[in-house]
């Protein structure tokens, strides 16, 4: 049977897809600002959302989403006015989520070890079709945001006081770019698991860092690498029966892997290029004329 065929591999497909956008889409920005680690944190704080959705018998994509956003915002307060305690209150902040996730899914009547498992590590077989208008809802935002505002986010990432100088509204798009962070976590957490989206936000960026060139050719190819391991990671996840979120990431990094060894060779090249190209645009210099020539 054709793998095309089963309803539940055609919505695990494209629910990798849309990860596979999405996740490295705000994953360039956020690499950029050295804030590789926030999809991570992020992920903890989902799990409480997860937890009080079981709970509340609500759908957990949804919850976790409102949860998640409320997380990064007090991410960037803290950012903003926590500059001497902050890194404790993000710790707690952290861990509190993932504490009270688990203590709120054990709680719930339909919580479980399975559905925790499912949730931090991924299970992408049993993305339902509720989820998959969430993941499809959550990422056309995503999508949107990331595109749409490409150059106020690169702005805010390179420099922030430059933007703010420009007249751009810094805050508010440093509270976007959180809150995109946020729902693109709550996308991924179906498909590679609330304990590994961060890997899938920053390692197709650093692989593509070895040989692209500009930051537009950075976004491109980190979303194409994302792309290739979210589906590929999932079809061989579904033909050798092995975790889908393992495979992804482990794809991934094979790709970083690849691309980095690629990066030497090419920039040596490039390199030769260049220098080429520079020795055919130089010109000798012409005879001084006659006319300049100095008599005595």
């Amino acid at each position: 049977m054709d793998i095309l065929d089963l309803a539940f591999m055609q919505r695990a497909l494209l629910a990798a897809l849309l990860v596979g956008v999405t996740a490295p889409a705000i994953g360039t920005y956020l690499v950029q600002r050295r804030q590789a680690l926030m999809g991570d944190g992020l992920g903890h704080v989902a799990l409480t959302g997860v937890g009080l959705g079981f709970l509340m018998n609500a759908s957990p994509v949804w919850v976790s989403a409102a949860v998640c956003i409320v997380g990064a915002v007090v991410m960037e307060l803290i950012r903003w006015y926590g500059r001497t305690r902050g890194d404790i209150a993000l710790a707690m902040l952290f861990y509190g989520g993932m504490a009270g996730g688990v203590m709120l899914i054990n709680l719930s009547d339909s919580g479980s070890s399975a559905n925790l498992s499912s949730y931090l590590f991924g299970s992408i077989a049993t993305v339902s079709e509720e989820d998959i208008v969430a993941i499809c809802v959550l990422a056309a935002f995503v999508i949107l945001t990331t595109v749409g505002l490409r150059r106020q986010l690169f702005a805010i990432c390179q420099d922030e006081e430059f933007a703010r100088v420009t007249g751009l509204p810094v805050r508010m798009l440093n509270l976007l770019v959180a809150v995109t962070a946020a729902l693109t976590v709550t996308v991924a957490m179906r498909v590679v698991g609330l304990l590994l989206v961060s890997a899938l936000m920053v390692i197709p960026v650093a692989a593509s860092q070895q040989i692209a060139r500009s930051f537009k050719a950075t976004f491109a190819l980190a979303v194409g690498i994302g792309v290739t391991v979210t589906v590929s990671g999932t079809a061989t996840s579904y033909y050798a029966d092995v975790p889908s979120g393992a495979t992804i990431v482990l794809f991934a990094i094979g790709l970083f892997v690849l691309l980095t060894a690629l990066a030497a060779p090419l920039a040596k090249r490039r390199a030769g290029r260049a220098a080429a190209s520079a020795e055919c645009t130089l010109e000798a210099p012409g005879a001084r004329a006659g006319a300049d020539d100095v008599k005595v």
